[in-house]
């Protein structure tokens, strides 16, 4: 069975620039978040909209997870494209799950 990091880069359904995002994402360690322009930065993007418009079509969540992802003033920001409601709540659990 492939592990999650070899299913992302043999992925043939998304674009290279969400292989970088995702790829990057794997390296942020359970129970710790980071920014979207953290996580830009980090694969050389200069724009955190761009990383989160990639997280927001991310098909290998919560395995590539981008609920450890967070806005610039420390609020939770968007999960699966929402900015409330379930979906928030969904990233807010799954973030407390880690934290234990």
């Amino acid at each position: 069975m492939q592990n999650i990091r070899e299913k992302v880069a043999q992925s043939t359904n998304i674009t290279p620039f969400q292989k970088r995002v995702y790829l990057a994402l794997l390296d942020v360690p359970s129970g710790q978040t980071i920014t979207y322009g953290e996580l830009a930065r980090r694969i050389g993007c200069r724009s955190a909209q761009a990383v989160g418009q990639a997280l927001k079509r991310n098909p290998f969540a919560p395995e590539v997870p981008c609920h450890r992802i967070i806005a610039a003033d420390g609020s939770l920001g968007g999960y699966n494209g929402k900015r409330e409601g379930e979906e928030i709540e969904r990233k807010r659990e799954l973030l407390d799950k880690e934290k234990l």
